[in-house]
């Protein structure tokens, strides 16, 4: 029996093909994105999903390609020292930009569209989830209408952060001029229509169902195969496959966080292909430093300088034993051919993995318990449940819906209930989850983390800095920066914070591989992050769609200009 969601989407894409296609002549590109986009500016939201919805229309300076190279998009070329754009003293980067490229409303591009990008991401109350790419600069000035210059407060040896990748678009100072700061709240027809340079223009944007564009008639390259493009959210991963592998009703099908079985049973229709990559996502638990308790209103999971304690997570033994009781094998076999038992939480490029945590691939049910003996976390009534100083180890643990992460939500429930901490689970819908309004959404959002544990994955890309920078200190999400900064568990690191200086500083090499190594042992050991298993990318196509390139390093819509039937 086709489910709800299956049977809206063919009568939209009937719809579509109706009301697009005169003489039946519209080629309409059908995407399924079961966690619907919310926002198409990635600056407000870091979920995929709403990256890869702005990707369709907005550009970057540069991005990563599928093997890895960073090629240029809006800049004419990569600038390094050698060609003269990188400064022989690493401290300033200077891009030129195509001449003639116009926004999708016919207006120029000129290099006051990226200074003013910069403006906007860095004012703290804007909430820019992508404010850390832009650490270390200092100003951004236009040379001249085509010419940037990129200063930094230090020598750079890699400076290609901001405004490299889809997730570090150049965005219209015209239309958002009225956006920055805390007027960015009141801008959700900017946020969700932005005027793009990209191969297609947003057209029309229902948050958390569907997206669709139109060819930009002022892009510069040669014009896209489709007339229109349709990214369509709602239902669940399976249902997206079904549609693409087993039904032929949709082209493309994102994430399909599907047990491997059953997209083998469905790919035999023979309507589809499923494709699937590696990088270095990977899927994690992040343990609240702060107090998430109701009771405390506004100061709910707020940092507070350090005032605001959780009353036991922020023992490291407690991480620590539940991090034993975990059997990361176990979870790995759900996700079967995208699935690797991880211990890392930067799991690659491969020379950025470290060897010093390959011990928890083994679980110890039994050290964990003595682990919380040692420390006197005990079962002090006989009830089954550790206390510590008093405090009841029970937690809530979230994450977003879908059947492979209920399945490890219910693993690690029962694991750590072996141990003496009763979980309590819940799961959103990942559209609020990940891309809700943190204060409309607030207790849904893993922004504002209002549980004691949370689960998603997420990764540093082939370059890890911009990733790394978001566990320090001065990154905890908070209510002056509107929960836009990345260091979600709200853990502070002295030392942590003093690496990471040292790799702002390194060249890329042994040393700079060796303190990326560091930066992420300190995390490991630390307990705060623990990782669980290190996921492939993976997504479906319809038979007939040509030129998908999946790319495991930036957004799986990045070369959306070359598809075609």
């Amino acid at each position: 029996m086709l489910t709800r969601f299956i049977v809206a989407v063919m009568a939209l894409l009937a719809g579509c093909t109706l009301l697009a296609c005169s003489g039946g002549e519209s080629r309409v590109l059908n995407i399924l994105y079961w966690q619907a986009p919310s926002v198409s500016v990635p600056y407000q939201s870091s979920a995929f999903k709403d990256r890869d919805a702005g990707a369709v229309t907005l550009e970057p300076l540069a991005l990563y390609e599928p093997d890895g190279s960073l090629a240029p998009v809006l800049a004419v070329e990569i600038p390094t020292i050698e060609n003269g754009g990188v400064a022989p003293d690493q401290r300033s980067i200077t891009w030129t930009l195509h001449s003639g490229v116009k926004w999708s409303d016919g207006s120029e591009l000129t290099a006051e569209d990226v200074v003013f990008t910069w403006r906007y991401c860095t004012d703290e109350a804007t909430g820019c989830t992508a404010a850390d790419l832009f650490t270390g600069v200092e100003s951004v000035e236009a040379l001249d209408a085509h010419t940037i210059r990129i200063h930094f407060d230090a020598p750079t040896p890699y400076p290609y952060q901001a405004f490299v990748t889809t997730a570090a678009p150049i965005i219209s100072r015209i239309q958002f001029a009225e956006c920055v700061g805390s007027d960015a709240r009141s801008c959700e027809q900017e946020h969700t229509k932005p005027v793009g340079t990209g191969p297609y223009r947003i057209i029309s944007f229902t948050p958390e169902r569907e997206v669709v564009y139109e060819r930009n008639p002022h892009f510069r390259g040669e014009q896209p195969y489709f007339d229109r493009v349709v990214i369509t959210g709602g239902g669940d991963a399976e249902d997206a496959a079904q549609a693409v592998l087993q039904l032929g009703t949709a082209d493309y099908a994102w994430n399909l966080q599907v047990e491997p079985d059953l997209l083998r049973e469905l790919e035999e229709a023979g309507h589809g292909t499923v494709i699937s990559a590696f990088s270095d996502l990977v899927e994690r638990i992040v343990f609240n430093q702060t107090n998430p308790d109701p009771e405390l209103g506004a100061d709910r999971s707020e940092y507070l300088d350090g005032s605001n304690p959780h009353p036991f997570l922020t023992i490291p033994a407690i991480r620590q034993a539940m991090s034993l009781a975990i059997d990361r094998s176990q979870i790995a076999a759900l996700y079967g051919f995208a699935g690797q038992p991880e211990c890392n939480l930067v799991a690659g490029p491969e020379q950025y993995r470290s060897a010093a945590n390959d011990d928890c691939l083994g679980q110890d049910i039994d050290d964990a318990r003595r682990l919380l003996d040692r420390h006197q976390v005990l079962d002090t009534d006989g009830d089954g449940i550790r206390e510590h100083q008093g405090v009841p180890l029970r937690i809530v643990y979230m994450t977003s819906t879908n059947s492979i992460r209920q399945a490890t939500q219910e693993l690690i429930r029962d694991w750590w209930r072996a141990i003496g901490i009763e979980t309590i689970l819940v799961d959103y819908d990942a559209s609020d989850y990940f891309g809700g309004d943190p204060v409309e959404h607030a207790d849904r959002s893993y922004r504002r983390f209002f549980a004691d544990v949370q689960m998603y994955a997420t990764g540093g890309g082939i370059e890890p800095q911009a990733h790394l920078l978001e566990h320090r200190c001065d990154q905890i999400p908070t209510r002056n920066n509107y929960w836009g900064a990345g260091n979600h568990a709200r853990a502070c690191n002295v030392e942590y914070d003093s690496v990471f200086e040292l790799l702002r500083l390194a060249s890329p090499g042994r040393d700079r591989d060796a303190l990326v190594k560091r930066l992420n042992d300190i995390l490991v050991q630390s307990y705060v992050q623990i990782p669980l298993v290190r996921r492939g990318i993976v997504s479906a196509h319809a038979q007939t769609l040509q030129g998908v390139d999946l790319n495991p390093w930036d957004s799986e819509l990045w070369n959306i200009a070359e598809w075609r039937r």
